[in-house]
């Protein structure tokens, strides 16, 4: 476990010294050491295995942990293992034992994201990630234009708490980098850590605010975000054909929506996002008089409000107020079935919670310095990302793991021991807020406690979270590439599709001819070799071989198919492309095609009311005569062998083309024609819908 008594009272001194900017670096023109000494590659803490920036970022670290150079080169030869300090990855784990050591007790500083030292100490730290061996020779100086790539700020990122989540740190990195080429330049990401601070500081004014005691929120139940309290960007709820202008509140238990009365707001309705309701919400169209035209609404339904909540979102241009409340609102009720489905503790509940909070106010942050939502907004949060990726239910089983139990006899045992470790823990993201200013996160006790084990940092290797993580990105990847080969293949006309579907049954269609070609006695030698072997493997009992045999068949053609077969069938489908029409055309064919599916309908309805008939003896000669006949049926199941009976059937469907009973065939179809003919329909009453009474 990380020591960190030293380097905490250095913090705490420095906070009351207000020199908190000189915990960090100096001037940038001359690094020193942690005794103040200049740092140049012949000094006694200079380490020879790193980079000129490396050890730069080292020297910083050590001023932040009270120790030198060679203290924590010593202090990483006795706590990580063997496995860890191969020569091949000697400088990159020793970079990351400094760093994470360091950032735990610089992270402990209040407002630790408004200041631009430690924003430069995190980028060097990334940048000296990237090329930390001493013969890869990166520039010690780093000028504003060096960028960090996306293995880089996924190591580290997560490390800088709250800056990036494990589980949507790609993400984070994506959206960051839209405008740069997926790599992040220092002042991208000094704006970043700008926004989210002060993103943070806006969800903490919100915590008890005033002007929301109409809401009566329990206790413990923290304010998110609040809409619609400007005139400019109004929220309007949709009942009927009327829309009322209010104020939407988000908290981490429920929503709140409050109609603006003459006065002041009327009394709020509470839709619960916590209990287990079924919660139904999702993009919606609205416009005015019932309309549907516009684009920027949401609804949401539940169990407990079966009759849907229509919110609209008006703005000039797009819809990104609508996604971003549709994507924070889904996060919380994400987060809340989290801990259903895995059963978190007290402790790891807070520390979910707080995980959905700092993920909802990243992606407000990368809003601010975009300028723009990301088109994926979910991507930036935690538990919403889990639920959307292949293998999602892996990452949240690692996550749940991770989190806290709140066992003080195990808290205790883990902080008292020193074995060799692997890695470092990880601080709490209650902490974290704590650190930034949540008063209501304050007096939560153990949770608070920044030694509280909330998964780890391993050195030199993935966590397990890490490693779900990596595996889930892989199946993203591949189900990216299945989807694009997807969207090449969709063809535009109803022409065009209807000539590929008739390409890819071609296959049913031989079969399907192939056996009436058998039933039509063409060839009789063919026709009674499949009879006899049909035959054979009914009275042998031998019928339930046949469809594994056909699976390792199907099998074994397709490991053939692999191998490359006998070159004559391509992978692709050709298909003849239909003559192209026009508007008119297209217009005609789609009516044609509409009326043949209303004759199709209204021919199944027909033989369903005739069957009806049947049933409830409108016809009683014709019901006798079924009755009669399922009576035979019934009888002949019951007596005779399974095997019999399924014989009986496999000659009566491939004999009765035969020139002997070809003859007898047709007459008993004619018969069964007529008589199907014969059998009326049931009525069919349309009854009219009952006019609405009228509002008194």
């Amino acid at each position: 476990m990380v020591r960190m008594s030293k380097g905490t009272s250095l913090v705490r001194k420095l906070i009351r010294e207000n020199s908190i900017r000189n915990l960090f670096v100096g001037k940038r023109e001359e690094e020193r050491d942690w005794e103040g000494q200049p740092l140049t590659s012949g000094s006694s803490y200079w380490i020879k295995e790193l980079s000129p920036l490396a050890n730069v970022v080292v020297a910083r670290c050590s001023r932040i942990l009270l120790l030198s150079s060679e203290e924590l080169r010593q202090n990483f030869e006795d706590e990580v293992p063997d496995s860890a300090k191969h020569v091949s990855k000697y400088a990159r784990n020793l970079l990351e034992y400094c760093s994470f050591k360091a950032l735990a007790v610089a992270t402990q500083v209040t407002d630790y994201l408004s200041d631009k030292d430690f924003r430069r100490l995190t980028f060097d730290m990334m940048l000296s990630w990237e090329a930390p061996a001493a013969d890869q020779k990166p520039s010690a100086k780093v000028d504003i234009e060096s960028t960090v790539g996306q293995s880089a700020f996924v190591r580290l990122g997560p490390a800088v708490f709250g800056v990036a989540d494990t589980v949507s740190v790609y993400g984070q990195f994506d959206a960051l980098t839209t405008s740069t080429g997926g790599h992040l330049p220092f002042p991208v990401y000094d704006k970043y850590l700008g926004e989210l601070g002060k993103a943070i500081k806006t969800m903490r004014n919100q915590a008890m605010p005033s002007e929301l005691t109409n809401l009566q929120l329990a206790k413990g139940e923290n304010v998110i975000e609040v809409e619609g309290t400007v005139a400019t960007q109004p929220v309007l709820q949709h009942i009927g054909v009327s829309a009322w202008p209010g104020r939407l509140t988000l908290t981490d238990k429920a929503l709140y929506f409050e109609s603006i009365g003459v006065v002041s707001y009327d009394k709020p309705k509470r839709f619960n996002l916590e209990a287990d309701l079924r919660h139904v919400i999702k993009p919606e169209l609205t416009g005015p008089w019932g309309t549907r035209l516009f684009d920027k609404a949401i609804l949401y339904k539940s169990n407990a409000n079966p009759e849907a909540v229509v919110l609209e979102f008006p703005e000039f241009t797009g819809h990104s107020r609508r996604d971003y409340w549709l994507a924070i609102i889904r996060e919380i009720i994400s987060v809340h079935q989290f801990v259903r489905k895995f059963q978190v503790g007290e402790i790891g509940q807070a520390e979910a919670l707080s995980r959905a909070l700092l993920g909802i106010s990243r992606l407000r942050a990368t809003w601010e310095v975009n300028h723009m939502l990301p088109s994926q907004p979910e991507s930036i949060l935690t538990f919403s990302m889990a639920e959307e990726l292949p293998g999602g239910d892996l990452i949240l089983q690692a996550l749940a793991e991770s989190l806290p139990s709140g066992d003080r006899e195990v808290l205790n045992a883990v902080a008292g021991s020193k074995p060799k470790i692997s890695g470092l823990y990880a601080r709490s993201a209650v902490a974290t807020l704590a650190s930034l200013g949540f008063s209501s996160l304050k007096g939560t006790g153990t949770a608070v406690d920044a030694s509280l084990p909330v998964g780890e940092f391993l050195i030199g290797d993935l966590t397990p979270l890490e490693k779900a993580v990596l595996q889930s990105r892989d199946s993203h990847k591949k189900v990216e590439l299945a989807q694009a080969t997807i969207n090449g293949v969709k063809v535009d006309g109803i022409g065009t599709n209807i000539a590929v579907m008739k390409e890819l049954f071609k296959p049913l269609n031989a079969a399907i001819l192939w056996i009436n070609a058998l039933q039509s006695w063409d060839e009789p030698f063919k026709t009674s070799t499949f009879l006899i072997i049909c035959s054979y493997l009914i009275l042998r009992n031998l019928l339930g071989y046949v469809l594994p045999i056909f699976i390792l068949c199907l099998a074994v053609f397709m490991i053939w198919f692999r191998q490359g077969g006998d070159g004559s069938v391509a992978g692709e489908v050709r298909v003849m492309a239909p003559p192209s029409q026009n508007t008119v055309e297209q217009l005609l064919a789609l009516q044609q095609a509409l009326s043949q599916v209303e004759e199709l309908i209204k021919s199944g309805n027909i033989v369903l009311l005739k069957i009806r008939a049947l049933l409830f003896s409108t016809v009683p000669q014709a019901t006798d005569q079924v009755v009669i006949a399922l009576v035979i049926l019934s009888f002949s199941i019951a007596v005779l062998p399974f095997k019999v009976t399924l014989l009986m059937m496999l000659w009566e469907m491939f004999t009765r083309q035969m020139p002997v009973r070809q003859e007898s065939t047709e007459r008993i179809l004619r018969r069964l024609r007529e008589w199907w003919y014969s059998v009326p329909a049931v009525p069919v009453n349309l009854m009219k819908p009952e006019e609405e009474k009228k509002k008194k």
